[in-house]
């Protein structure tokens, strides 16, 4: 109860020190069940995946049968959370047989398809008694059955009109994973790129794609034309939208799937929710902009903070700059400590030398800025209000993808990021790079053409429905009932003006 106590209240090492002291002979096996239950959960949530995914191995060993597919899950996204490096590592230092098993699947699901589906059969006949041998996790098990011939894939893509350049990144980062799994036999199939802006509606583009010979659809991009496709009366060939819609429309009976997949924002705020709680925060500062964007942004982050069992002290719209200072000393309850300044000097009939107090009540500041420049302009500010000691966290809107010497000025902030900003997949962004002279300037629309061509090659492994996970280019990708992705991302913050990996 002491440990559950120290956790509620965000102090995840002493609740750790209070379950130490029990790891000895003796502890009832039930009681010993709860305590690894919930030094794992402390251990992941802090941000230690491979130590959460190795207490989950030694939880599953002892779990009633209603528990074990729930640990199984956990277990496989902490080992999907962990780079690849490490787990080789893991597996090579590995005693245990079982723990073994677990890090040798992850490492293998790391690869193509193809070679995925012949490490994986191998390892069922050297792991036949592993708890992951009947139903393997992530929809790794979807890999060998029986495989849909694909021989023709339709991009439906804006390619000349107003949304060109994002249309083409898109384009670009799909292009080059299809091309350099084409060298490994993972992508032996046609790719047609179909202009939208060509075509009077995306109902006739898709039309198009089909009479051309298309069994898979990957587009549209914007949220207009992903709902014309949601409502069609009837799809023959299934789709993988890159969009998302507000509201999903429930499936159409007798229609194929059609899977929405985005860079929505609100998946970020979401993860940097869980970051800052499972780094003991509690009391959140949220300070968000004017307008739909920041108002989606906070409720999303919002609703998932007071899930987790945080609570909202404050949560302040700024607007222009040169509001910036007084929203912050609003949010801070600044002018509250200045008028008790003057209450005094006023009983006092004297003026009296004071320092401004900020509130107490905080221990943590979401920034939901648009960008790097509104960003740039209120971190300092936190610390001129007496604020600079509080954790800031926020979404990738505040960093544009390139190194700026201006971003000294957001020293500290730590934010969600695409893996594919923070090193994932550096070959591929070389690639883009050099085929494109803007290609950083669309680098996150790579990212999202790149993992697009990862689901759709692995669109098996989305039948397995909530339990399907990828890891990907965008992030760690997982699928809710309504068919749409969504997104775990990487922790980074900046130091010295640059990004660095957490």
């Amino acid at each position: 109860l002491n440990a559950r106590i120290a956790y509620l209240q965000g102090h995840q090492d002493a609740a750790l020190a209070e379950l130490a002291q029990f790891n000895a002979p003796g502890i009832h096996p039930a009681l010993k069940y709860r305590i690894l239950n919930l030094q794992r959960h402390i251990v992941e949530t802090s941000g230690n995946y491979l130590q959460g995914a190795r207490l989950g191995d030694q939880l599953l060993r002892m779990a009633p049968t209603d528990d074990a597919p729930a640990i199984s899950r956990g277990i496989w996204r902490n080992l999907q959370r962990v780079d690849t490096e490490r787990l080789q590592e893991a597996q090579l230092s590995a005693q245990d047989s079982e723990w073994r098993g677990w890090l040798e699947l992850a490492v293998l699901s790391r690869t193509g398809p193809r070679q995925s589906t012949r490490e994986l059969s191998a390892w069922l006949q050297n792991n036949p008694q592993h708890p992951a041998a009947g139903s393997p996790p992530g929809g790794l098990g979807y890999l060998l059955g029986q495989r849909p011939a694909l021989t023709k894939v339709a991009l439906l893509l804006p390619v000349s009109g107003r949304l060109a350049p994002a249309g083409k990144a898109v384009r670009d980062g799909y292009l080059a994973s299809y091309y350099a799994a084409r060298g490994t036999g993972d992508a032996m199939f046609e790719v047609l790129v179909l202009d939208l802006d060509s075509y009077e509606s995306t109902n006739a583009a898709y039309d198009a794609a089909i009479a051309a010979g298309a069994n898979m659809i990957v587009g549209p991009l914007s949220k207009q034309a992903v709902a014309e496709l949601s409502s069609r009366p009837e799809r023959t060939v299934p789709v993988l939208a890159l969009n998302r819609l507000e509201e999903a429309e429930p499936p159409v009976p007798g229609s194929t799937a059609l899977v929405q997949f985005a860079l929505a924002p609100e998946d970020e705020a979401v993860t940097v929710a869980d970051l800052a709680f499972g780094q003991g925060a509690r009391s959140a500062l949220v300070l968000r902009p004017e307008g739909s964007r920041g108002a989606k942004l906070a409720d999303a982050l919002e609703s998932r903070w007071r899930e987790l069992g945080g609570t909202i002290a404050n949560s302040i719209i700024y607007g222009n700059r040169e509001e910036y200072s007084a929203d912050v000393k609003i949010a801070l309850d600044i002018p509250a400590s200045e008028e008790r300044a003057r209450a005094i000097e006023r009983m006092l009939a004297s003026n009296i030398e004071f320092d401004a107090r900020r509130r107490q009540d905080i221990d943590v500041i979401f920034l939901l800025s648009g960008n790097g420049a509104e960003a740039r302009s209120i971190k300092p500010l936190l610390a001129f209000h007496y604020a600079g000691n509080i954790p800031v966290y926020s979404t990738s809107s505040i960093y544009s993808g390139k190194p700026d010497p201006k971003n000294r000025d957001l020293d500290g902030i730590n934010f969600a990021e695409l893996p594919w900003l923070l090193g994932s997949n550096p070959d591929l962004r070389e690639t883009i790079a050099a085929g494109a002279a803007d290609g950083m300037t669309y680098t996150r629309l790579n990212a999202l053409g790149a993992d697009a061509f990862l689901l759709q090659l692995r669109f098996l492994q989305l039948q397995a429905g909530p339990d399907a996970l990828l890891r990907g280019n965008t992030g760690l990708l997982s699928m809710d009932p309504k068919l749409q992705i969504r997104r775990e991302l990487s922790l980074a913050t900046f130091d010295g003006g640059a990004v660095q990996p957490q």
